[in-house]
């Protein structure tokens, strides 16, 4: 349950060894498919008429959520950059290496049979999820949201980089509550399953068993004081288009290291558009919108891509002592620490 899986966009912002590029930037991005091409590509209907977007997808890209400074001014990378910049970021996010310290060794933990990985470069070619505004990085935070995540650091120094005084310490993913949505991509697991009815559109995600149900039927919000952890959803079709409207966050949130948002709470508000460009492609994009939190809107997009079923169960708390691992192993720290105390 310790939550030692990055995302590979997050590996990616991390990765060594790649030359810089040319940082003049691209209009229009090379290799991908045109608004023409999509033109042609009739989405299938639902019995009821609705387009078809059912189905099991994945969001899993090697493209980081920010654009690296390496690519400043650069929107887009040539095929040529973006198989190199792939290859090299898969290399470096790989849990079957063995080099570098025990540390590093345990941090990856399971080997590379259980994570994910991308079969090919990413459609979009980007150098970042982020694609407003254009410099591809999410907006600064209010003075009030910095002074207060200022205040958690130093609160995290001063007790260590991993408090575990208790399970409230811990996230709400280790704690099997919540990953949230939008969701980002992890290296494992990042999986959704849509099913429509004439009334619904249900987005179940399998990580910690969530299920999005969204009406259809225009009802309004519910009453702003009463949160989830995943927000009130209200959708609505505008075209080949769903639109999905979110608000009634849990200020909780938070403290989710997996959520699209990080630092936004209570008044985050998120519009999120599904449309489907083929057979094997969803055109994902969401809108965050939190005066707030961040000091402007931001946009991002996220391809999710048609994978074969089934969905596995993840088996959150079921056989897992990963909680009382993390908790008795920061009681036996302090115990030696205190031995080597009375030693000196």
């Amino acid at each position: 349950m310790k939550d030692v899986v990055f995302t590979l966009f997050a590996a990616l912002t991390l990765a060594i060894g790649l030359q810089p590029v040319p940082t003049a930037a691209q209009d229009k991005p090379p290799n991908v498919k045109t608004t023409a091409a999509v033109k042609k590509w009739i989405p299938p209907r639902t019995p009821d008429g609705q387009p078809d977007l059912q189905g099991i997808w994945s969001n899993v890209t090697v493209t980081p959520l920010e654009r690296p400074s390496q690519f400043a001014g650069k929107p887009f990378l040539t095929a040529e950059e973006a198989a190199a910049y792939q290859k090299q970021a898969l290399k470096n996010s790989n849990k079957d290496r063995r080099d570098g310290s025990a540390d590093d060794d345990l941090n990856r933990a399971y080997n590379e049979a259980w994570y994910e990985s991308v079969k090919k470069t990413d459609q979009t070619i980007r150098t970042s999820l982020v694609i407003d505004p254009p410099d591809g990085r999410i907006p600064a935070w209010t003075p009030e949201v910095q002074k207060r995540e200022d205040a958690r650091t130093q609160e995290m120094k001063r007790r260590g980089p991993e408090p575990a005084d208790s399970w409230e310490d811990r996230t709400l993913s280790e704690r099997c509550i919540t990953l949230g949505a939008p969701r980002l991509p992890r290296g494992y697991n990042s999986n959704f399953q849509i099913v429509q009815t004439p009334k619904y559109v249900v987005i179940l995600h399998e990580m910690i068993h969530e299920a999005r149900i969204i009406p259809l039927d225009g009802r309004p919000h519910i009453d702003k004081n009463i949160p989830q952890w995943l927000g009130d959803s209200r959708g609505r079709w505008e075209g080949n288009t769903l639109i999905v409207d979110t608000t009634n966050f849990n200020d909780k949130i938070v403290f989710n290291i997996v959520n699209c948002c990080r630092g936004a709470g209570a008044n985050l508000h998120v519009i999120e558009r599904f449309t489907r460009l083929d057979a094997d492609t969803i055109d994902y994009q969401y809108t965050v919108d939190d005066p707030s939190t961040f000091t402007k809107p931001y946009t991002v997009a996220l391809p999710w891509t048609k994978i074969d079923g089934p969905l596995f169960e993840y088996a959150c708390h079921e056989g897992n002592y990963g909680m009382v691992n993390i908790l008795s192993n920061a009681r036996a720290a302090e115990a030696a620490a205190r031995d080597a105390a009375k030693k000196k």
